[in-house]
């Protein structure tokens, strides 16, 4: 085998394969229906190995989940263009009425940008436990394990977490 694919198979083992059974658990938990969630992450490691061949990637493990939550919201996207073009033309009123207004749409997007500079401005570790619990859905055991710290820890932190969100987003919702 020729040096670049030992490397590239040290690298695969070392930065992506360790992450694929949370990756398959998350994808199973967001995406359980029409979504085949072995060639989700098939393809993303391809993609996430393609993209380390023009760049150094920092953080592997969350360029590889940002990339299969994307690939899974396309598939997710395209069954629900089909499942809408397949409509009745009376349905499609109803569906197209139901929509946000551009107020409401921008007010969520303010409240989205505020609460990721909250969990950004947590500490190091309660923002990894704070993000591992609320954005990748991992029981609060699995976190104490993969992060080797008791479930104690975690309640704790989580805590922490939430009550210091909570200040910030009141502290700058200048409400």
């Amino acid at each position: 085998m020729p040096p670049e694919n030992t490397e590239k198979s040290r690298w695969f083992a070392e930065h992506l394969q360790p992450h694929e059974p949370m990756l398959r658990a998350w994808l199973k938990s967001r995406f359980s229906k029409g979504v085949d969630v072995d060639d989700i992450i098939q393809d993303a490691f391809l993609k996430v190995l393609k993209a380390r061949e023009n760049r150094e990637l920092h953080s592997p493990k969350a360029f590889l989940f940002a990339t299969a939550r994307n690939m899974a919201l396309d598939v997710v996207r395209r069954s629900k263009i089909i499942q809408f073009d397949s409509l009745p033309e009376n349905e499609l009123s109803d569906v197209l009425d139901d929509s946000d207004s551009v107020q409401e749409s921008i007010e969520r997007n303010q409240e989205l940008e505020m609460l990721t500079k909250a969990i950004q401005s947590l500490p190091a570790r309660c923002r990894r436990i704070f993000t591992l619990r609320k954005v990748y859905c991992m029981s609060q055991a699995s976190i104490a394990e993969e992060l080797g710290i008791s479930v104690n820890t975690v309640a704790t932190q989580l805590k922490i977490g939430v009550r210091k969100c909570s200040a910030f987003m009141h502290e700058h919702s200048g409400k």
